[in-house]
């Protein structure tokens, strides 16, 4: 009998860790303690880092298009099982017409340690959109250190204000959450 509680309880214990990881992703979340002091409201703090090829760009120069910053790495399995879903969505709504701004982007921040992964990774994933950077400092980055980031993917819908709009969403909660922000 004791042989069969212990998987039981890792069994459930897995079950209610997946279920719970699955409303965090698709919430609308704004408590401070959750996420750095980065609020939703807040205008979105500022990233400048270098992209692949050694050139500084900056969060602030999408100002005036919906931007999703995205935290990731290539070595993140959940990370790469999300790109589909970021590359379909900057797809549908790149050229959309938003109430304040024009266009969606994706700010596409890596939390990597390794350049030429981390180069493989945009290739083989399909991440066609320019602005990709990273600092190569993994989970000492100095944007996910600003945002609070403490789990990827994260990410923070952007108004064309610069205001943070929503939080974490995935799939098809990202779509939706544009296509109500449409005119």
């Amino acid at each position: 009998m004791k042989l069969l509680k212990k998987p039981l309880f890792i069994i459930l214990l897995g079950a209610l860790t997946f279920i719970g990881v699955s409303f965090v992703s698709s919430d609308f979340i704004s408590s401070p303690e959750q996420n750095g002091g980065v609020s939703i409201g807040d205008k979105a703090p500022e990233i400048e880092m270098a992209n692949p090829q050694g050139e500084m760009m900056k969060l602030s120069d999408l100002k005036g298009q919906m931007v999703l910053v995205d935290f990731w790495a290539a070595w993140c399995r959940p990370c790469r099982m999300e790109n589909p879903n970021v590359v379909a969505t900057y797809n549908k709504y790149k050229d959309a017409e938003f109430k304040d701004g024009k266009g969606f982007t994706v700010f596409s921040v890596s939390l990597d340690r390794n350049k030429a992964d981390w180069e493989k990774a945009i290739q083989q994933d399909g991440l066609i959109w320019d602005t990709h950077v990273s600092d190569l400092m993994f989970w000492k980055n100095a944007a996910a250190q600003v945002y609070g980031v403490n789990a990827i993917p994260a990410t923070f819908l952007v108004g064309p204000d610069g205001t943070i709009l929503a939080r974490n969403l995935r799939g098809k909660a990202l779509e939706n959450a544009l296509q109500k922000m449409q005119k």
